[in-house]
């Protein structure tokens, strides 16, 4: 049974999510549809990450199972004809060899956020982007950031609905930059806990407006206590970006399955 490597783009404002749910379209069951469309078959797409209603990708990774082999342009070009004007798009279908499969060989997961910062409203950004009135010291921002990377119980900065088994994961890298009116923040880690990117961009937010220090969110950090964390940023300001496997999605880099139940 040949399994094909999608890389998709979505606008997450139109769905409840990644996941199938009864409460509304999601990307995964709009996904599955036309794929059904396209060659009859009824499928369960498996993804690198399971996105919260609002949440936007620039480079989503699945795969799925078919029973009949197909050309990956085929597949590319009908799954768009089936999604067109449904605000997602397939940007590359491939075919995989080995034991790849897009949650469990994944090594590395990496989400933007963006800010923007200023006294107008937003048009061609609405709903894409956090818009903040107020000037944000990004500068500040960063230096704070890097108290958070590394290997620590993000308890603080868990949702209380989060299914992860363990609060403790290693945060590679939390960068904060600007670009006139533009902020972005960067980060990357093997799994997220629920909601934890919007937890840390709304605590760095803090920051940026001068009512928190670094030490502070070093000791919010510490306290492994969801109360002490900032406001969580509103999800149409997070992108998931990309996702980074071995070579050939080999089985040492995967993870038990059942055990990363990461979702922002």
């Amino acid at each position: 049974m040949p399994r094909y490597k999608l890389d998709i783009e979505f606008d997450g404002s139109r769905f409840v999510g990644w996941q199938a749910q009864l409460n509304g379209a999601s990307v995964q069951s709009t996904l599955e549809t036309a794929i059904f469309k396209f060659c009859g078959e009824k499928v369960r797409l498996q993804a690198a990450g399971r996105t919260d209603a609002g949440v936007h990708a620039l480079g989503m990774v699945a795969h799925v199972d078919l029973l009949k082999a197909q050309k990956v342009e085929r597949i590319e070009g009908a799954l768009n004809f089936y999604l067109i004007d449904q605000g997602v798009v397939v940007l590359s279908a491939t075919e995989m060899v080995g034991d790849f499969h897009a949650r469990f060989t994944c090594i590395r997961r990496h989400y933007t956020y963006r800010i923007i910062s200023r006294r107008t409203p937003l048009a061609l950004d609405h709903g894409k982007a956090w818009h903040v009135r107020r000037e944000l010291d990004v500068a500040a921002m960063h230096e704070a950031a890097q108290r958070l990377v590394g290997h620590y119980d993000f308890t603080t900065f868990r949702d209380l609905q989060c299914q992860a088994t363990s609060p403790w994961k290693t945060l590679e890298y939390l960068d904060v930059e600007q670009r006139g009116a533009e902020i972005f923040i960067h980060t990357g880690s093997r799994s997220f806990l629920h909601r934890q990117v919007r937890s840390m961009v709304g605590t760095l937010s803090l920051v940026g407006e001068g009512k928190w220090t670094a030490d502070d969110v070093s000791r919010a950090l510490e306290a492994k206590d969801r109360r002490a964390c900032g406001p969580t940023a509103p999800a149409h300001g997070l992108y998931f970006v990309a996702a980074d496997y071995a070579e050939g999605g080999e089985m040492d880099c995967r993870v038990k399955p059942g055990n990363d139940k990461s979702v922002e």
